[in-house]
């Protein structure tokens, strides 16, 4: 079994294209079910999320303390942009893995940066179906492998930058639908964290924070959903719409 956490379909896909080269099911944690009672079953439990600054979301946190204890086969996958820092040994900490790795994805956090182009997005996603078959190989034989890509300075950024993340960078306080909004509702609906309600017609960001995951923004099919005014000009990344343009 493959357990995963998508905010904008990264992971998903990366889960999916795993569990079709294993035999495996790939399941979405925030799914009805997503959430096992028992793993005795299972050959072998993955997990696949993304890095958010550095570190674990907090759902795939939420998830890997109620995950059943299994003396399956355990690995786990984070997919970033470049570099993972110390995420998978945080993870570890509360799941115990016997492989981790990284997955370099196309970058969808826009708050800080534009969409790449779709040259880059094509080449890191061939990359990455590589680095998948390779992934497959070594987790069918139970190989112990730890390939994660860290980066300068892991400790530091995995840890005060990460903690300094959750406390300072995930408000919702910034976050607003535009007068092209049309009251669709999707992004209430897709929202991970339930951050989301519709009141008159309109999104209203009802908690204090979020996981950042940028769903709400991404999925938007009005482009409509924004984040002060840096997102304004750029894109918009989902992998199916970007994909497989």
């Amino acid at each position: 079994m493959i357990f995963y956490f998508s905010g904008t379909g990264n992971s998903r896909w990366a889960a999916q294209q795993l569990a079709k080269r294993l035999g495996d099911t790939a399941r979405d944690i925030l799914e009805p079910g997503g959430r096992p009672a028992a793993l005795e079953a299972e050959e072998r439990v993955g997990l696949v999320f993304p890095v958010y600054a550095w570190g674990v979301p907090g759902p795939v946190l939420s998830f890997a303390r109620s995950l059943p204890k299994t003396d399956a086969f355990r690995f786990g996958v984070c997919t970033c942009g470049s570099e993972a820092g110390h995420t998978m040994k945080k993870l570890a900490e509360l799941l115990p893995l016997q492989s981790s790795y990284s997955l370099v994805m196309p970058n969808n956090y826009i708050l800080a940066s534009d969409v790449e182009s779709r040259a880059v997005i094509q080449r890191k996603i061939a990359a990455a179906e590589a680095a998948i078959e390779k992934m497959a190989g070594e987790i069918r034989e139970k190989k112990p492998v730890y390939r994660v890509t860290e980066g300068a300075f892991a400790a530091l950024k995995s840890g005060l930058v990460h903690e300094g993340f959750k406390r300072f960078a995930s408000g919702t306080m910034r976050f607003y639908a535009s007068d092209a909004c049309n009251g669709c509702g999707l992004c209430a609906r897709e929202c991970p964290s339930k951050a989301i309600s519709m009141a008159e017609g309109k999104p209203v960001w009802v908690k204090k924070s979020c996981c950042q995951c940028l769903r709400c923004i991404n999925a938007c099919p009005r482009r409509a959903i924004q984040c002060g005014k840096g997102t304004q000009k750029r894109g918009r990344y989902t992998f199916e719409t970007m994909a497989n343009k």
